[in-house]
């Protein structure tokens, strides 16, 4: 296949981009400066992509935004999360859209903050949006790829849960204060993480290119979703760490703000009921195994 990536030097597409060359297909890189070999120029902000690079593609994988976690939301970072989601995914899918040669498969990243906070209520792909900064933003996310399915384009959304990587994302950041033994639940513990490894990601983005049943959201899980005071503990043991010191609810507000509220208190409970259905095997299907799979392996993994 001839595959666009963007976000490739990111933590899942740098993978992403490992994985497809180690199969053989060629990989062409969006990137937001002069383009080098393998590699060709947009930018979203100026609503600016290089059309002669999308003509006689295979397929498209978006995986390009702001980084949710990076820093505080204020309204101006809020803004750049948005923004950076919904003008590069319509850039993308217009551009796509109106190419002689149309690529299959536009394959787009979304994430599991479309459901909102919502307890212990099990929730897959047939559930409707929730509320919330997390929320709005994942529905127009998904919505900006429309001119690419009006033209004809299959359009999957693939919905990341919390993705798990020994170095980079949310685990990487829980890593020192547990080996020092100042881990432990946050909040009351009972809110559900919905957790994948990087490398189950990979392999359902790659099960997504290749079955075109897949269109629409995708919840991209794993099939146990656990509280985080499980979670904290089955980390806690990967490490050989005692994980019983909490962070209250308010400390994580105060350090945090509304970032807080949405990432670490949340509830979802996620299922992913559209790739089990297509066949897809979990490598890391259970959350301790997959702990210890991640901490013991290279960044390959």
């Amino acid at each position: 296949m001839k595959v666009l990536i963007s976000g490739a030097s990111g933590f899942i597409g740098k993978r992403l981009v490992r994985e497809l060359g180690a199969q053989g297909h060629a990989v062409t890189r969006l990137v937001r400066r002069t383009p080098g070999a393998g590699e060709a120029a947009w930018d979203p902000a100026a609503g600016s992509i290089d059309a002669a690079a999308l003509e006689g593609l295979d397929a498209a994988v978006h995986l390009a935004g702001e980084s949710i976690a990076a820093r505080r939301w204020s309204p101006a970072q809020k803004a750049r999360i948005r923004d950076s989601r919904v003008m590069g995914t319509r850039l993308l899918a217009e551009a796509l859209g109106r190419a002689r040669s149309r690529p299959g498969t536009l394959l787009t990243a979304s994430a599991i903050g479309y459901y909102g906070d919502r307890g212990e209520a099990p929730l897959d792909e047939d559930s409707g949006p929730g509320r919330g900064f997390l929320a709005e933003v994942c529905q127009a996310w998904e919505e900006a790829a429309s001119p690419a399915r009006a033209a004809g384009i299959r359009v999957a959304h693939a919905r990341l849960g919390v993705v798990l990587a020994r170095e980079d994302g949310a685990l990487a950041k829980m890593l020192t204060p547990f080996r020092l033994g100042l881990g432990g639940p946050i909040g009351d513990g009972r809110q559900y993480w919905s957790w994948v490894t990087a490398g189950d990601v990979v392999s359902a983005l790659l099960h997504m290119l290749n079955d075109r049943s897949l269109a629409g959201p995708v919840n991209v899980t794993a099939p146990a979703p656990v509280t985080n005071a499980e979670f904290t503990r089955a980390l806690g043991r990967a490490l050989g760490r005692p994980a019983f010191l909490p962070m209250p609810g308010f400390a994580a507000r105060l350090l945090l703000g509304e970032m807080a509220e949405a990432l670490l208190l949340a509830s979802a409970r996620v299922e992913p009921k559209r790739l089990l259905g297509a066949g897809f095997q979990f490598r890391h299907p259970g959350l301790e195994e997959a702990l210890r799979a991640v901490l013991a392996a290279d960044t390959s993994t």
